[in-house]
């Protein structure tokens, strides 16, 4: 059974709600320097910000494993506070660009991002262009890390799955004045052009589900920051608003493996034994959650109801199921892939930002 909060066209969604995607200064929180505001920054003041040379700036940003782990990462927070805009990339916007397109995944052990990723690719690829892809693992460092040294490549656009949050990145990325997509959020202000869905609406399904079913006591597991912080925060939000109440919420730094849901199950229901039904804001933590719930001799769903986000093939399969939020992972790829090559090709997409719908699928978890 689905439920859907909006409708299915890819026009945009007029009663979409935004999410409150968050804007970060820089990767340790503070007031980013003269490189945000316009002024060129130079690789000089890189140097002295992390106390070092600027041949070892150079060195960091072109060839990583030359240079320590240490000295690497005071380079990376001292290029996201100053905003740093590395040479090679303003030769690029001088000489031209190649025909690669930079595709920036969050995480390989999604199946949701990897479809994406391949839907986008199918579309590239069949236009003349050739994908280059790099993992971000929601690592404001890693971000940092990898952009120049995918962008030293002259890509001559990039598809994103998510929305970079790093101001010093979002900076850096406008100003090579590529085609770009951001995508898995509804953003009011994208860097270029947006495909996405509306993370808040999908949680508003959830807890309209849980309310309807009678659960009382509920609880969290997701990521504790980016769209893991926006979906806890409508949870919350959500549930107050129909009279439910959180017990608890446990939040991961990263979801790397279902030995994470594992993990965050015993520890919410160690300190919160009353949870009735769960979101996990994640497929691969609701799957881990599931595993870890019969191990502690839990029915699911009769003494814990679960639900994810995603919609993993893995977890159809898996009695009883899991019901989760589910989007046209495929085809968020595909719309990308399509904008993209529009405007490589010297067109406008019929809409800078593209909305697909989010919809609940009922299994027997819940």
């Amino acid at each position: 059974m689905k439920q859907s909060l909006t409708n299915a066209s890819h026009e945009p969604l007029t009663g979409a709600t935004t999410d409150p995607v968050q804007r970060v200064a820089s990767a340790d929180g503070t007031t980013p320097g003269d490189g945000a505001s316009g002024r060129k920054v130079r690789i000089e003041e890189v140097a002295r910000l992390a106390d070092v040379s600027p041949i070892t700036v150079s060195r960091a940003l072109r060839n990583p494993d030359m240079v320590s782990d240490a000295r690497r990462a005071r380079i990376l927070d001292a290029v996201a506070r100053t905003g740093y805009a590395s040479n090679p990339h303003a030769r690029a916007l001088k000489s031209g660009r190649s025909n690669l397109v930079a595709l920036f995944l969050s995480s390989i052990a999604s199946q949701q991002y990897t479809m994406a990723a391949e839907a986008c690719s199918k579309v590239l690829e069949a236009a003349g262009y050739q994908v280059v892809m790099g993992r971000t693992s929601y690592s404001y460092a890693r971000e940092s890390l990898l952009i120049p040294a995918v962008m030293d490549m002259r890509p001559a656009a990039a598809f994103i799955t998510g929305v970079m949050e790093l101001e010093a990145n979002r900076n850096f990325l406008r100003q090579l004045d590529i085609p770009i997509v951001e995508s898995w959020a509804y953003a009011a202000d994208p860097i270029d052009m947006l495909v996405g869905f509306s993370n808040t609406d999908g949680v508003a399904l959830v807890v309209r589900h849980m309310a309807e079913r009678g659960y009382a006591d509920v609880g969290f597991i997701g990521r504790n920051s980016g769209r893991g912080t926006i979906r806890r925060q409508a949870f919350e939000t959500f549930c107050g608003q129909a009279g439910l109440r959180v017990q608890g919420c446990v939040t991961v730094a990263n979801v790397h493996s279902i030995a994470d849901g594992r993990v965050a199950l015993n520890d919410i229901l160690d300190r919160h034994p009353d949870i009735r039904a769960l979101f996990c804001a994640n497929d691969l933590i609701a799957f881990g959650a599931m595993l870890a719930a019969r191990e502690r001799g839990l029915r699911v769903p009769d003494d814990l109801a679960i639900v994810g986000f995603g919609d993993s093939d893995v977890l159809a399969e898996v009695p009883p199921g899991i019901t989760t939020v589910s989007v046209d992972s495929a085809g968020i790829g595909r719309a990308a892939g399509e904008a993209l090559v529009l405007r490589l090709g010297g067109k406008e997409p019929p809409q800078r930002s593209m909305l697909f719908p989010v919809t609940l699928i009922e299994r027997g978890s819940s």
